[in-house]
């Protein structure tokens, strides 16, 4: 079942009654219940949001992303079950215990299913992508040559423009991939949770500071989707340089958008899962195959 993806934007007392969050007005003029088992992602974007200690133990146990946004409306960060798969202790040994070849070879799987991608996503735009194409049949392990790099410039110059520079403080539309980017970041590192692996130990990325490494490595082949997403959501607001609450609102319809995984189509945060649950079976030595979706 497709889990529900919640965004609180106003004051709201937040608790749980019955297994049901409970959301409460400040004005206690109006209240409303979800069931906690519908529930797969919560966005908390208001400074005079409250919340009980109960309901965030019961959310954590049903291992929903909860994504609390700071003061200048951006995700800032979560929470995260620490104790959300029964094989845990043996996964995260699995995963430490990676050889060089294995890391190497999923990130030039990763980097592969990422460029394809993005061809198809210019292909679907209207441009030529035979650049990209040849750049994927030629991914070396670990990706040595930086094929990802080589095709991303041509991607972003070929979709927006020569003009365009991606960049987290860069013009629009950079406001909305930024904050599509967040929230799939989000959702990577509740699927690779959910699936008992620690998000912080990557496969290719190892930034000291950077408690997501592997959610970074794994989102990469998704970001075709923010990037469709974030380019229809401009294509309605293109004079709105700043993010308003409809744009959110618009992008959080990623978590639940079509993509084809395995032959078959399923909403996007559950595709996650079965990528994350298909590396796992890599670290634990059934499998040598990610499981990515193929944009289409």
């Amino acid at each position: 079942m497709l889990k529900r993806t919640l965004f609180f934007s106003n004051p709201y007392y937040l608790s749980l009654k019955n297994n049901q969050l409970v959301i409460q007005s400040k004005d206690e003029l109006s209240t409303k219940t979800v069931p906690v088992e519908d529930i797969g992602f919560v966005v908390l974007d208001h400074p005079q949001i409250g919340f009980s200690m109960k309901l965030l133990e019961i959310l954590n146990a049903n291992n929903v992303a909860v994504v609390f946004c700071d003061s200048k409306h951006m995700p800032s960060s979560m929470l995260l079950n620490l104790d959300s798969h029964s094989l845990q202790n043996e996964l995260f040994r699995a995963q430490l215990s990676a050889t060089e070849p294995l890391r190497k070879n999923l990130w030039k799987q990763t980097i592969e299913a990422k460029i394809n991608n993005q061809a198809t996503m210019l292909e679907k735009s209207g441009h030529k992508a035979f650049e990209l194409r040849s750049y994927a049949k030629s991914v070396k392990s670990g990706d040595v040559e930086n094929r990802e790099g080589l095709a991303a410039r041509i991607y972003w110059n070929r979709l927006l423009g020569n003009d365009f520079y991606r960049d987290r403080y860069g013009a629009a539309p950079n406001h909305l991939l930024n904050y599509g980017y967040i929230l799939l970041r989000s959702a990577v590192a509740r699927a690779l949770s959910g699936s008992g692996l620690l998000p912080t130990l990557g496969i290719h990325h190892h930034n000291r500071y950077n408690a997501f490494c592997l959610a970074d490595d794994i989102m990469e082949p998704y970001r075709p989707y923010v990037d469709r997403l974030a380019l229809l959501v401009y294509s309605e607001f293109p004079d709105e340089t700043m993010l308003n609450k409809e744009m959110k609102a618009a992008m959080l319809n990623l978590m639940s958008i079509d993509v084809v995984i395995n032959d078959n189509k399923r909403p996007l945060m559950v595709a996650l899962s079965q990528t994350t649950a298909s590396l796992g079976r890599c670290f634990s030595g059934e499998s040598r195959k990610i499981v990515y979706p193929v944009f289409n």
